[in-house]
C-alpha cells in the first residue's frame, strides 16, 4: 500500500506531454504583485490611503488577529507600531 502512495506522489512530478515542467504556464506563486510594491517598505502607512489595489488586501498591524489561510492573489501589508510599512507579501 505504501508503494502505491509513493508512485502516485511521483506521478505529479513527471514532465508534461511536451517534456515541459508540469507547472509551466501556471501563475507565479507571488501573483498578487508584491514584488512591484517593495518600494512601500519603510514608507508611512498613510501612503496606503491614496492607493487603489486590484486585488484583496490585508493590512496587518501589531496585535491584529488574522487567519492562517493562504491566498496567492491577496496582498499582505505589514505595519509596525510606528505606523511604517515593514513588509509586503502575497498570501
Amino acid at each position: 500500500m505504501k508503494w502505491l502512495v509513493m508512485v502516485a506522489g511521483l506521478a505529479g512530478c513527471a514532465a508534461g506531454p511536451n517534456g515541459d515542467a508540469p507547472n509551466e504556464g501556471a501563475p507565479e506563486p507571488a501573483s498578487c504583485g508584491a514584488a512591484t510594491l517593495q518600494s512601500l517598505v519603510g514608507q508611512p502607512a498613510a501612503v496606503l490611503e491614496t492607493m487603489r489595489f486590484g486585488q484583496p488586501v490585508r493590512i496587518v498591524r501589531p496585535g491584529t488577529a488574522m487567519t492562517m489561510d493562504y491566498s496567492e492573489g491577496r496582498l499582505n501589508i505589514e505595519i509596525d507600531a510606528a505606523e511604517r510599512i515593514t513588509r509586503v507579501t502575497c498570501g
